[in-house]
């Protein structure tokens, strides 16, 4: 069976729910495979300056914190607090992209990376469309950094990250966070949907075992 991760690495809620899709792979790796999905957030045709989006990050950030308990770094916020200095244009293929070339060479550390990038951004400050956001990962998994950045530009992984785009689609994923069971070919349970804590998610997942037994 496998659980799949849909998120997007602009998602703020995302973020957030980041260390409670940790915990579940801890808890529950030797049951499930964990896949992520990246879901196309902000495609390149809609990409806009972070000045489009920052009025409502710099209210929204402060309840997701509330939420989650997470926190969002000084550097992050300094480009949703000046905006017209920042030259961020939000986008979530670069970072889905990577995304696809990192899970072909650790399929088992999926959601870790996902959280690794989300660290970066929301945390560090770090744009995830600028290559050299991804250069320290690379060297925290290992990864060849010729080899990595040759994919990054190459048609075949950004194809596969537009796929990821279109199956989050077809599994009908409307909003970010999503989980989802697998459970046969096409039967899916769904887990959680937007932000919830480790306990409720598990007493889903719980719920949904149970009722297949």
């Amino acid at each position: 069976m496998t659980i799949y991760y849909c998120y997007d690495a602009y998602c703020g809620w995302c973020y957030g729910f980041s260390p409670v899709i940790k915990k579940l792979k801890e808890k529950y790796n030797d049951k499930f495979f964990f896949e992520v999905l990246s879901g196309g957030m902000i495609p390149k045709e809609s990409v806009k300056p972070v000045s489009a989006i920052a009025g409502y990050i710099s209210t929204a950030y402060k309840t997701v914190e509330e939420s989650t308990g997470i926190k969002f770094g000084e550097d992050f916020l300094w480009h949703i607090f000046n905006p017209d200095l920042s030259d961020w244009f939000p986008c979530s293929e670069k970072p889905a992209v990577a995304l696809c070339i990192f899970k072909e060479l650790h399929p088992d550390k999926q959601v870790e990376f996902a959280s690794d990038l989300q660290y970066a951004l929301n945390y560090e400050g770090r744009d995830l469309c600028d290559n050299e956001a991804y250069r320290h990962l690379l060297e925290k998994y290992e990864i060849n950094a010729d080899d990595f950045y040759s994919k990054l530009e190459s048609q075949v992984y950004i194809d596969a990250a537009k796929y990821e785009f279109q199956l989050c689609k077809q599994l009908q994923v409307t909003g970010y966070p999503q989980v989802l069971l697998q459970v046969e070919d096409t039967k899916f349970y769904l887990v959680s949907k937007g932000y919830s804590d480790f306990d409720t998610v598990e007493k889903t997942l719980e719920s949904i075992l149970a009722s297949l037994n």
